[in-house]
């Protein structure tokens, strides 16, 4: 039976304001800065099924789409006062999606009936592994990123389970700090409960179960109502990330994301394999929440009263096959699932701006950058671990507003740590907190522009860890007319005689006096350059966002000495131009035009068709000759420009249909 709209609109608020306060007291229970500054947590109110109806106003962490029904069910015989642990992709059915995340399920009972479940997940700073906070590229199967706990009780009936916290403190770096914000995920649960309980007593129990169907069903009709303004039809797109780190080969996801009367089906199927390193989403083939990011963006701005539950979703439905990085298969390594995913959201975000380019934003910077490091204390042998910053980049840019500038807040809306606290907490030192300069893309609307840090380590032996680190050589593409962010670039000792441009960053070693700069990317213009408005031109570069000189070359917009613009100069610099490099609808730039005029959409096709085919043991390392044969000189991303190594895209399609050959057979080749 359903619920009178005003009750449902109440019980929407209440069960929101729940959700709220469980947030509130996890955040200020916890120690550590991630969760107290950044905001790396969650907190939701969960049916019986595992789906989500409760969640907060405002969340760090934008993943509605929790998958909690494997975990709930992976543990029988449920009792007031337990609670569920859980930080395994493989045996929760994905709910967690990298063992840095402990996710934690209570059941909250009335008269002995489960009527819901309060949920909750912190990102721990270390949970064991190969590494310090447990999280590095290079990992290539997850036995090498820390422990492992599948679905059990944390909490029986009230009790912890000391045996299960003495394996957790034994297996990580930073026992204390990870306890408390233990005990802080399990204080935000008991808050659910007692409000849950203050629901039920007020309103009875029939009409809290109801509003939990109720509401889900609310939102999947509002939801598939803004879904229904994108045409119909289907549209293939597909973007890059730049290697794997243990190869300098490029990694393509592609979507096909096919729209009927508000209804989206996205097929994944061709995605490049699997890496061997930590490039992969664990996604177990299911529709998951890390690629429903650009989607939930996209409800939720085309109308932002939403309650916001898994009804959202349920016009969204995915192919989603295993062997891809998009669904990773266990044991594969899957610390870094937050790259492939960006990715892939960066895709989908192509596809709707096929579909309906005013609807669309263009792509973010596309990539999350937590800057971490490792240290030994003043006393030379306690061990630190600390996220300095969760570094950001530029949002893009769409019809008639510019790029919200350093304050990618698509996928997760995490702050900015205090400079005050990092220097607190830490042996650093921050030397330039500031916005990278023509970092976004040029356009009428110009894309957000990124964020730089640098910072001066003040002890030795540390270890720098950076993961996450994207767009070095594909930045984030240009929309109608508009052109590409900057590259994310990071440097050692910037402005020395030892300076040195870093790779994707896998353990830096770190001593005493050095600096470690990183320059987050920008994100995509929208829109010809040189119909921005000159007074907004000259604001980016009042404000720092854009230099004078890349005003006058990328804008046709000078600007005097006395900061003005300079309305005939910049009438004779716009009358003569000619945009050369003009793309109407998409604009890549020149290292995925070159690496494209040899690598296109169809060949693409054809070698994972293959690849596929093979078993998993072996189909890395034939894909690796594929690509080495054909460009034996393939540059690490950020260095030599693949326009220059790939000049002659002829002689290297010989030598891609040689290497083919010899990795499929001529005959299955025809």
């Amino acid at each position: 039976m359903k619920l009178d709209p005003v009750l449902l609109e109440i019980l929407n608020h209440k069960v929101v304001a729940v959700a709220d306060q469980m947030s509130s007291a996890l955040q200020r229970a916890s120690r550590s800065t991630y969760v107290k500054e950044a905001s790396d947590y969650g907190v939701a109110l969960v049916d019986r099924e595992g789906q989500v109806f409760g969640f907060p106003s405002n969340s760090g962490v934008n993943t509605i789409d929790r998958l909690c029904g494997t975990a709930i069910r992976a543990v029988p015989d449920l009792a007031p006062g337990d609670v569920i642990a859980t930080n395994d992709a493989y045996t929760s059915g994905a709910l967690s999606t990298h063992l840095p995340d402990i996710h934690m399920l209570r059941p909250y009972f009335h008269k002995g009936e489960i009527v819901a479940f309060g949920w909750c997940f912190i990102h721990f700073q270390d949970m064991g592994g190969r590494v310090p906070s447990s999280i590095t590229p290079s990992n290539h199967d997850i036995f090498q990123e820390g422990l492992i706990i599948p679905p059990m009780k944390l909490v029986k009936k009230g009790t912890l389970n000391d045996d299960l916290v003495g394996v957790i403190k034994a297996n990580c770096r930073t026992p204390d700090l990870n306890m408390a914000d233990i005990k802080a995920m399990l204080g935000a649960l008991h808050v659910g409960d007692e409000r849950v309980a203050e629901i039920i007593e007020r309103h009875g129990l029939d009409a809290f179960l109801n509003c939990q169907t109720d509401l889900q069903d609310y939102s999947a009709e509002r939801a598939r109502n803004v879904l229904r303004r994108i045409p119909d039809g289907t549209h293939a797109f597909w973007d890059y990330m730049d290697d794997d780190l243990v190869t300098r080969i490029p990694t393509r996801i592609r979507v096909e994301m096919t729209i009927a009367d508000g209804a989206i089906h996205v097929d994944v199927s061709g995605t490049d394999p699997q890496v061997a390193a930590a490039y992969n989403v664990p996604t177990l083939g299911q529709r998951h929440p890390w690629l429903m990011m650009r989607l939930t963006a996209f409800i939720l701005t085309h109308d932002k009263t939403i309650p916001k539950n898994a009804g959202m979703y349920r016009s969204i439905s995915f192919t989603n096959p295993p062997g891809t990085v998009m669904n990773a298969e266990f044991p594969d390594a899957i610390g870094v699932r937050s790259a492939p995913a960006r990715r892939l959201n960066d895709a989908m975000t192509g596809a709707i701006l096929k579909a309906a380019p005013e609807l669309m934003a263009g792509p973010t910077c596309g990539t999350s950058c937590p800057l971490v490091l490792a240290e030994y204390g003043s006393d030379g042998n306690t061990r630190i671990v600390n996220v300095l910053e969760p570094l950001k980049g530029g949002m893009g840019a769409a019809e008639g507003i510019d790029g919200c500038d350093v304050r990618d807040a698509t996928m997760a809306n995490l702050n900015n740590h205090p400079i005050e606290t990092v220097e607190a907490d830490t042996g650093t030192v921050i030397r330039e907190y500031d916005v990278f300069t023509d970092s976004g893309g040029p356009g009428r609307w110009r894309g957000g522009v990124g964020q730089v840090l640098t910072v001066e380590i003040l002890r030795d032996g540390g270890i720098i860890m950076a993961r996450g680190m994207d767009r070095m050589r594909f930045p984030a593409f240009g929309v109608q007319g508009g052109k590409p962010g900057a590259p994310f670039r990071a440097v050692l000792n910037r402005g020395r005689a030892d300076e040195r441009l870093l790779p994707k960053i896998d353990q830096l070693h770190v001593n005493a006096g050095d600096t470690v700069t990183i320059l987050n990317p920008g994100a995509s213009g929208y829109g010809d350059p040189y119909l921005r408005e000159p007074k907004k031109v000259r604001t980016d570069v009042e404000l720092g966002f854009v230099s004078r000189s890349a005003a006058a070359s990328e804008y046709g917009v000078v600007i005097d000495d006395d900061g003005a613009v300079d309305a005939d100069a910049t009438k004779k610099a716009r009358d003569g131009h000619v945009r050369d490099n003009y793309r109407a609808e998409f604009d890549f730039g020149p290292e995925r035009e070159a690496w494209e005029a040899v690598f296109d959409d169809e060949t693409m096709e054809e070698i994972n068709r293959h690849l596929y085919a093979l078993p998993k043991s072996v189909r890395q390392e034939t894909r690796r000759r594929i690509f080495e044969k054909t460009i034996p000189d393939l540059p690490i991303a950020g260095g030599t420009p693949l326009a220059q190594v790939m000049a002659d895209a002829d002689a290297a399609k010989v030598r891609l249909r040689r290497a083919m050959k010899e990795a499929f057979g001529p005959a299955e080749l025809g």
